[in-house]
């Protein structure tokens, strides 16, 4: 081999770290470290390596670049079923969460009042010691509390807390979709969520949820959605909502309606189409006649005061004359209907909305079809356990009971934080107060949950740590993703993977018999290679294994499903006063405020406002000049629970008496980077909410909330990358038009 300058330094430096003393060159002596190597040793080349990002919504194939043991680069597998390429923006910060200062490096354990975040270091020796005599003592009635993961992990935890005598829960998060769901529990029968099957369809309806941004699989729907507008005959796309979305801005007509009422939209389409078409089959098998059945209490022209949709939306038409048309679309092209989660489940008949969707689809007939709605074809691994159940809001309600009574006795923690996720009407952070209960916390961050635990534990991130998972929802057919460690913990950061903590736990207390596995690594290797067949090595190299001609059965709904849901209707139900109704949603990157600690999440711009780093209230901009409003006043948004603070931003595109708050702000304890904000722009809105329970599934209601909206007197800077708009001097937004005449009456 030709000797080059940096040969020589390479070998000049390895050959050094053999002759001079071990405190002096202790850096030098891990050359052979892929995670840390001196800058005169990098060869300059790259590997890329496929895993899989399970933390963004539906989950995500990557590929990763590493150089020299450090990562460098993440971007969307080609291959991977879902995401084709692409990845979210929330995927990138996977870097972040990996390099971060404020992760925690070694086990800690609390001394200082709960809460405080105040911690010393010690060994990894202790803290196992301390966790193996906790699960001992209190293993009865313990609380295992997960985020919601699927697969390996899932078995392992409910394998962990079953021979202990304790309880494994997941936390959905505070943008809870348990109402969705459970609708699809009832209407398809399954726990997994289907596919919507955009790329192929012609025409397209959506139901309040923002599926180009945060619910469902939005990167996979974006790029679905992609080549939905890109055939020759571009597909048409009707979005009913009451939130300018995402979705709504990208959709080829908006249709406001009242807040809740996207069930009852749904089901003004159903009947449009049963009514117009009732030699269907589709249609006779779901309503039971040539005919509407059950639809006929939802004529359009009936439900006026309940849609509430603008007369300039109509465009001169009937309510009745609008949905018809729109029927013939549908039923001329193949239409496909989606939503009814995420902020349409997230009212008091969020349940009814989500089912009212659901049955569209079996009306239209496109279930099981190309360009349909196409059922979860069920797990892959034979003995893959149903995943914990997400907390529901009376379940959380009892779990802050029995963690204030010790009789959950210990309580342990992993990457959830319902004491910021939650209201604190429900008394969570309170009860883990309780000096008589142990709290402990595997996670690689600190906040306000894991600051009430009396030892910390540090998770591996996810480049870090194996892990495999089912993409929810699947795109039809069998997929199972595999996360695979590609780089080593970095060297002053000492992790170890939560599984195989309770693996190991369960060995040295004498339950190993009842454990799934000996490792985290073996039991996802024994999926692969005997489970499925295939090769570990192969599997690791594309990010997963799929079958492409394993899909799911489109099983028709038990008779009287469309009665039982047309039963069920009624309007959401808005608790406490104000002249607007609040309306939080999931913020596109920072999410729940999980993400709040990661610099890249809090800079990446709203899509639609350009807003960065702050919170802010989205309301009307022909009512808030009424209101006396500028853009940037600092206002009090107050419900019935509570008060924050955030910053006024002035939309044409909202509908009058709706004040849109992302969430992901107001983060209390942990880094800097969620923490260090002023109150004036940094707000939690979950903490004023009030705790309304969805009909059926009782998940948070978190859509319920009426609120008002008055001026402090400050204002600050909106920090945002777009210039200022007024309707003046740029000409008259559409939305503007729609709008002017109902802003006076003050309400939608």
């Amino acid at each position: 081999m030709k000797l080059t300058r940096r040969n020589f330094l390479a070998w000049a430096g390895i050959a050094a770290t053999g002759a001079i003393a071990c405190d002096l060159f202790d850096d030098e002596l891990r050359v052979q470290s892929p995670a840390l190597i001196p800058e005169d040793l990098v060869k300059g080349r790259d590997n890329w390596y496929a895993t899989y990002d399970a933390s963004v919504p539906g989950g995500e194939g990557v590929l990763v670049r590493v150089m020299e043991g450090r990562a460098k680069k993440v971007r969307g597998n080609p291959r991977f079923p879902t995401n084709q390429g692409k990845q979210s923006a929330t995927a990138d910060t996977m870097l972040q969460s990996l390099y971060h200062p404020d992760r925690i490096d070694g086990p800690m354990l609390r001394n200082g009042p709960r809460g405080s975040g105040r911690y010393r270091p010690i060994s990894w020796e202790e803290a196992l010691n301390r966790f193996n005599a906790a699960v001992d003592d209190r293993g009865q009635g313990m609380l295992l509390i997960t985020e919601d993961r699927k697969c390996s992990f899932a078995k392992i935890c409910g394998a962990f807390a079953q021979a202990f005598g304790g309880r494994h829960v997941a936390f959905g998060g505070a943008a809870d979709d348990s109402a969705y769901r459970a609708a699809v529990k009832d209407v398809m029968g399954t726990d997994s969520l289907p596919f919507h099957d955009i790329a192929n369809a012609e025409t397209l309806s959506s139901f309040g949820s923002d599926f180009l941004s945060t619910w469902g699989s939005p990167t996979a729907y974006s790029v679905a959605y992609g080549k939905f507008r890109s055939k020759a005959h571009r597909g048409r796309h009707y979005h009913f909502g009451s939130r300018y979305s995402m979705t709504a801005a990208n959709a080829d007509k908006w249709i406001p309606i009242n807040p809740g009422s996207e069930g009852y939209a749904a089901m003004a389409m159903g009947w449009a189409v049963a009514s117009t078409h009732p030699e269907s089959q589709y249609v006779q098998q779901i309503t039971g006649e040539a005919g509407p059945g059950p639809l006929r209490e939802f004529i359009p022209d009936a439900l006026v005061d309940v849609l509430g949709i603008p007369g300039e939306v109509l465009d001169g038409k009937t309510p009745r004359e609008f949905f018809e048309e729109l029927a013939h679309d549908y039923m001329a092209h193949g239409g496909l209907a989606i939503g009814g989660g995420g902020e349409a489940g997230a009212y008091s008949n969020g349940q009814f909305n989500a089912s009212a969707v659901l049955i569209l689809n079996y009306i239209l007939g496109n279930v099981g079809h190309e360009g349909g709605l196409l059922p979860d074809p069920g797990s892959p691994i034979s003995d893959s356990p149903t995943p914990a159940p997400v907390a529901s809001l009376a379940d959380w309600q009892r779990i802050a009971g029995d963690i204030g009574s010790g009789a959950a006795p210990l309580v342990i923690i992993h990457n959830a934080n319902p004491v910021h996720g939650l209201p604190p009407s429900i008394g969570l952070e309170g009860a883990l107060g309780n000096e008589g209960v142990v709290v402990i916390s595997a996670s690689q961050f600190l906040d306000e949950t894991s600051a009430m635990a009396d030892l910390l534990i540090p998770d591996r991130a996810a480049l870090e740590d194996w892990g495999d998972d089912l993409p929810d929802p699947m795109p039809g057919y069998h997929v199972y993703a595999v996360q695979q460690p590609v780089v080593n913990p970095l060297p002053d950061v000492d992790p170890r993977s939560f599984p195989d903590v309770l693996l190991n736990a369960a060995a040295t207390l004498g339950r190993g018999d009842g454990m799934p596995a000996e490792s985290y690594e073996a039991m996802i290797r024994a999926n692969v290679e005997e489970t499925l067949g295939a090769d570990l090595t192969d599997t690791l190299m594309y990010g997963g294994w799929w079958d492409e001609n394993a899909t799911g059965r489109a099983a028709t709904p038990p008779d009287g499903t469309l009665a039982r849901i047309a039963r069920n209707a009624s309007p959401a139900n808005l608790v406490g006063s104000g002249n607007f109704q609040l309306q939080p949603y999931e913020h596109h990157t920072l999410r729940d405020g999980r993400n709040a600690h990661l610099p890249w999440a809090q800079s990446t711009p709203d899509p639609l406002t350009t807003v960065t780093w702050q919170t802010w209230v989205d309301i009307n901009e022909t009512q808030g000049r009424e209101m006396g409003l500028r853009e940037g006043d600092v206002v009090n948004v107050t419900t019935g629970a509570g008060s924050i603070q955030a910053l006024v931003y002035l939309n044409p595109g909202t509908p009058p008496g709706v004040a849109s708050v992302p969430m992901g702000g107001g983060r209390t304890l942990g880094s800097g980077y969620a923490t260090d904000r002023d109150a004036r722009e940094s707000g939690n809105v979950v903490s004023i909410l009030e705790p309304v329970a969805v009909d059926g599934s009782g998940g948070l209601a978190w859509s319920s909330n009426l609120c008002s909206i008055t001026p402090t007197g400050d204002s600050m800077a909106v920090s945002k990358l777009e210039g200022d708009y007024t309707s003046r001097e740029v000409g008259e937004h559409p939305a503007e038009q729609v709008y002017k005449s109902v802003s006076a009456e003050g309400g939608h």
